[in-house]
């Protein structure tokens, strides 16, 4: 962890038991309760198992959590398959769901930036990219059937990036062997989600069957990546140029036909470009004043 001088192995249950003190509940979903919690004078997020309906999600979650980490995934500290318990460093700035009133903050206005924010928008495209390229293989976000699910999904770091912290739906399509994946036994419904997603016969009036719902992959997470951008870009200087130059990579993205909508890799590199170019736009007109 960042306030860490030494690597230590992961936790385990008798040092979880022993060593991590709860403080006070933060956060509570179908699957875990999460408490902010005390480490070695280290802040930490412990969850806990909320209901053992849940069973199954919880163990992919920490099966997930193992396998991807790396930067882009909110570091494990510890775990008790015993206990049902996992333990993962903490952020003291929340969700992104909390971004907006996180850059109102007087101490953190200097960031409220078209910077910023769009380095987080990349952060956010380069995390599906990872996902749908994966060492578990390719990833789908299943948690992310309205905008703030998806948002509650990722944390917002000190420096101002985006981890991931939420893989508790996170299905596996494989090409090669034709799997694809559905999020959830239920109807799915509203803009948000991709066409794809939807319900293909409600036209007809016939009532929803899971059985008879097609699959689908990963180009669903596609779909919702302007819509995500969207929200954080926020309303600041610069934002608007910057949906001008998103604007093409945002339609084909929005593509009905999910064979026609691009890569994460894809989408990628034209935030980085349009980032890049943008600094050197910035930078030319202040050299010209």
């Amino acid at each position: 962890m960042v306030t860490m001088k030494n690597c230590t192995p992961w936790l385990q249950c008798s040092q979880i038991r022993a060593e991590v003190r709860k403080l006070k509940l933060v956060g509570q979903g179908a699957v875990k309760k999460v408490y902010l919690s005390e480490w070695r004078a280290q802040k930490v997020a412990l969850s806990k198992l909320s209901s053992p309906d849940y069973l199954e999600d919880f163990l992919h979650g920490l099966s997930m959590l193992q396998a991807l980490q790396g930067h882009q995934v909110v570091q494990l500290v510890g775990f008790c398959l015993e206990d049902h318990t996992l333990v993962t460093e903490h952020h003291p700035l929340g969700s992104l769901l909390n971004l907006d009133s996180v850059l109102a903050q007087e101490q953190h206005q200097r960031h409220n930036t078209w910077q910023t924010r769009l380095r987080l928008a990349t952060d956010y495209v380069s995390v599906l990219h990872y996902l749908h390229d994966s060492p578990a293989g390719r990833r789908v976000m299943c948690d992310s059937n309205s905008l703030e699910k998806t948002l509650s999904q990722f944390l917002l770091t000190s420096d101002f990036h985006l981890v991931v912290n939420d893989l508790d739906a996170l299905p596996e399509v494989d090409p090669s062997r034709g799997s694809s994946v559905k999020c959830g036994h239920r109807e799915l419904t509203g803009d948000f989600v991709a066409p794809e997603q939807l319900w293909p016969y409600a036209n007809d009036g016939r009532p929803f069957e899971d059985d008879l719902m097609p699959g689908y992959d990963e180009k669903t997470d596609i779909w919702k990546i302007p819509d995500v951008t969207w929200f954080l870009m926020g309303r600041v200087p610069g934002g608007d140029l910057v949906h001008f130059h998103l604007f093409q990579i945002h339609e084909e993205c929005k593509k009905e036909d999910p064979k026609l909508r691009p890569s994460a890799l894809d989408v990628l590199k034209v935030y980085r470009s349009v980032y890049s170019s943008m600094v050197r736009e910035g930078a030319g007109l202040r050299d010209m004043l």
